[in-house]
């Protein structure tokens, strides 16, 4: 297939990086500058409850992230969309920015690529956090998606799959496997 002018680009940084939920027709490793991955929002929905958040990945201001850029074809650009403001929007903490990626194996620019950025000003929004807060929240938040220490795991091992060492996330992972253990 034809790389259409059409054809919708989407950045994924967390889960969308494993579980993208949508049909694409290639994926690249991909970065982005001016925005850095954190784990910045408090999970009311997909990894915790407002009575007791989880703590997930946004994109905030500065710095640079490396994730998965994915091309979807201009036929299924609309549904697309359509999924990931489903998914992403549910409580509005996230608003839809466009970026430009450049890919990691050819440096291959792409404009007008869609993300989705962390509200600042949303209630949902949790800053910069302390370590010991993020792990406890991590600890232990459950959602519709599932248990919260399972989304850091995920996020580790998939950086990692992709030749990605994420020494933070690491030792947060490993205060959060401490807290569990400790149980």
């Amino acid at each position: 297939m034809s790389d259409n002018c059409d054809d919708l680009w989407v950045f994924g940084y967390g889960s969308l990086m494993w579980r993208p939920g949508f049909d694409y027709v290639e994926r690249h490793q991909a970065r982005i500058a001016g925005y850095h991955r954190a784990f910045c929002v408090y999970s009311y929905h997909h990894r915790g409850t407002p009575q007791k958040p989880g703590l997930v990945l946004g994109l905030t201001r500065g710095g640079a992230c490396r994730g998965m850029l994915y091309r979807v074809d201009a036929a299924k650009a609309e549904e697309t969309v359509a999924y990931l403001r489903e998914r992403e929007q549910v409580t509005l903490v996230y608003r839809e920015a466009r970026v430009t990626a450049v890919r990691v194996e050819d440096k291959a620019r792409h404009a007008n690529v869609l993300t989705y950025v962390a509200e600042p000003d949303h209630e949902q929004y949790a800053g910069r956090l302390d370590a010991a807060t993020q792990a406890e929240l991590i600890a232990h938040g459950e959602g519709k998606s599932g248990r919260n220490p399972e989304y850091l795991t995920s996020m580790v091992e998939h950086l990692s799959e992709m030749g990605i060492r994420d020494t933070r996330l690491e030792a947060l992972l490993k205060d959060v496997e401490r807290l569990l253990a400790g149980a």
